[in-house]
């Protein structure tokens, strides 16, 4: 099969195409030909020896990615049949490895993909909804009635935050550029309000949770926006550090947050997306054999929405 394996060399680390040998299955494992790859910038920062790197620089081949779609071919679980069209999120935090036609996966990552999504749809749903739901629902506790500021809600974790939080029925207000204000108001926000003007500064005090995708100088403009005892809960690893002590300071609180692979969450956005709660946005359809540009894109911070690629 192919696949793509990082390789490490001095400051050059590339994404080189290779050939394998199938995976060979473990018990409570799916053999699954992946359709769809979904583009995080976990990938991108793990690839530049950041983000999970330190847990994956020992293997051999080393594979990035852990969102994907695709049909079953083999099984060893009762779970899923030859035939079966599945995604989920593979392994996350660990090894995932969908870069590659085919992967193995553990059952209990994968639910069965609804009839309406396509698989590029499917396979944008998994990392970035799963980030959106567990940290709003699990760590922060979102509430009906409560008043919510999510940041880069235009972003692939963002516009899966709006929807789930309009879904909780909360109060939702997203940050973007003002190009993208109809897109995010037309997810469901609110209120919009343009990250690149003093607009955010003037809101009240009034916010009982903001979910932050950006980390760093926006920790500092949230936090005043946060009622006492309120939560504000920061994704990206590296730009979040001192969230904690922040918060605290102001008599909130500060929390980091990293996605894990749960079988049940993945089925709850499978139950999303049949019911259409939950409608992906996919800014560009990458073919597998152009993964550098797909990379290039994520890394360009101007994504709406999701990166795919497809195999």
């Amino acid at each position: 099969m192919r696949a793509i394996v990082l390789k490490i060399d001095g400051n050059v680390n590339q994404l080189n195409y290779t050939e394998l040998p199938l995976p060979q299955l473990k018990e409570c494992e799916v053999l699954v030909q992946t359709k769809a790859i979904g583009i995080n910038p976990i990938d991108l920062k793990t690839k530049n020896e950041k983000g999970i790197y330190l847990m994956l620089q020992e293997e051999n081949p080393l594979i990035l990615g852990w969102e994907l779609s695709g049909v079953v071919t083999q099984s060893r679980s009762e779970k899923f049949a030859e035939g079966d069209e599945v995604f989920g999120l593979v392994n996350f935090p660990g090894h995932g490895k969908t870069y590659a036609e085919y992967v193995a996966c553990p059952a209990a990552h994968l639910a069965i993909k609804p009839s309406n999504p396509s698989h590029f749809e499917a396979a944008a749903t998994s990392l970035a909804a799963l980030t959106a739901y567990q940290s709003l629902v699990h760590l922060g506790g979102l509430k009906s009635g409560q008043k919510i500021l999510i940041h880069a809600a235009s972003g692939g974790v963002g516009h899966f935050a709006v929807q789930i939080a309009k879904h909780l029925g909360a109060f939702v207000v997203g940050t973007s550029s003002e190009k993208n204000r109809e897109f995010v108001l037309g997810l469901g926000a609110d209120k919009h309000l343009d990250y690149k003007t003093n607009a955010l500064d003037k809101e009240h005090k009034d916010y009982d949770m903001v979910l932050d995708m950006v980390g760093g100088n926006t920790i500092d403009r949230s936090i005043p926006l946060i009622k006492k005892e309120g939560v504000l809960i920061s994704i990206p690893s590296g730009k979040n550090d001192a969230v904690t002590d922040k918060a605290s300071k102001n008599g909130i609180k500060g929390l980091k947050f990293t996605v894990k692979s749960d079988e049940d969450d993945i089925k709850v956005i499978a139950d999303y997306l049949q019911q259409g709660i939950l409608k992906p946005h996919i800014s560009k359809i990458i073919e597998f054999d152009a993964m550098e540009e797909a990379h290039a894109q994520i890394a360009s911070g101007h994504t709406v929405g999701k990166v795919i690629v497809r195999l």
